[in-house]
């Protein structure tokens, strides 16, 4: 056993392939805690599908995790490190997965993760994933950082649970609570301020001016670099992400990925009263149209979530103008 599951009501197939992620999971903390002593994980070894550059635990995990399926109910593998989506088998399960999130930070000792997404197996490949995020069978991450943690939801609230290094078992914690109604946290990059769409900059621009701008407190910002890590912090204690499109080349959807990153935090979210956008429309009700399609991303606690879309409805003048005069602070 490598994570205790019972009474979660899941099936024997389901329940196996937690058992499988929990097991590469466990042993890739253990990498990251050698990482130098025998080789440099934070190495570059090649480019992706998607373009962005490679480490050499991005190719570790991506191969470890695969490894581990073989055999199991995953009929079908897509995976950020694989151009296309790799079939193991004849199961009744899709897994989608970011083998190693947060790549940048290896080098630095910043928490990273695995995201995964379980699906239930469809006609094809490609029909397997390219598909609405409510039809998720469960979603999750595992975080790899001063506590190795494996989170993940099957629909009915968000189960946590901490590797006991002792034991080499995730051992179960208590569920995560629901987000709260506020929160005095924001997460984005600000390097991009000058390329962001004008909504975006005026919602930053009213938390920024604090207790005495138009929200009438002052709000901290974080920003990690790794997803797992934000979403970890958001469910821990609430706040609200954002890694929204933006005028530069390439980055006209973002960056994250939609299949195997966004759908599945946006799932997690879903299940503690939360919510996850592309700034405007839903992100699980949202169709991709291939396996590395990239969105715009806003999540975490409820009421700022649908905030930042109602900047987006604001007419053109109201959002590049003072603070004090947008029509959302009017009533």
């Amino acid at each position: 056993m490598a994570i205790e599951l019972e009474d979660l009501g899941l099936s024997p197939d389901v329940a196996d392939v937690m058992q499988r992620l929990a097991r590469v999971g466990a042993g890739i903390a253990r990498i990251i805690s050698r990482n130098g002593l025998e080789r440099d994980l934070g190495a570059g070894v090649g480019t992706n599908a998607g373009g962005d550059g490679q480490k050499a635990l991005d190719v570790i995990a991506d191969d470890a995790f695969r490894a581990a399926l073989e055999g199991s109910a995953v009929a079908y593998y897509a995976s950020e490190e694989q151009d296309e989506v790799v079939t193991l088998g004849e199961g009744s399960l899709a897994l989608a997965i970011d083998p190693l999130d947060g790549s940048s930070n290896i080098d630095v000792n910043v928490s990273i993760g695995t995201i995964f997404s379980i699906f239930p197996a469809a006609a094809g490949p490609e029909a397997s994933f390219l598909r609405p995020g409510t039809e998720q069978i469960a979603g999750g991450y595992i975080i790899y950082g001063p506590q190795c943690a494996l989170v993940c939801s099957f629909g009915q609230g968000v189960q946590h649970w901490v590797l006991d290094l002792d034991a080499g078992i995730f051992r179960r914690m208590p569920d995560i609570r629901p987000l709260p109604a506020e929160t005095s946290e924001f997460a984005i990059n600000a390097s991009n301020y000058r390329h962001w769409p004008q909504p975006i900059r005026a919602f930053v621009d009213d938390l920024v001016a604090g207790a005495e701008g138009p929200r009438g407190k002052n709000f901290n910002m974080r920003w990690i670099a790794s997803l797992v890590a934000e979403t970890h912090r958001i469910l821990m204690r609430g706040g609200v992400f954002l890694y929204p499109g933006d005028e530069r080349k390439g980055y006209e959807r973002g960056r994250l990925r939609h299949v195997y990153e966004c759908a599945p935090i946006a799932f997690l979210i879903a299940n503690v009263g939360g919510c996850a956008t592309d700034g405007c429309a839903d992100i699980l009700t949202a169709l991709p149209d291939r396996l590395h399609a990239r969105t715009p991303f806003v999540f975490g606690c409820a009421s700022k979530v649908a905030r930042v879309a109602a900047y987006h409805d604001l007419a053109c003048e109201e959002t590049s103008a003072l603070f004090g005069s947008r029509g959302l602070f009017r009533s």
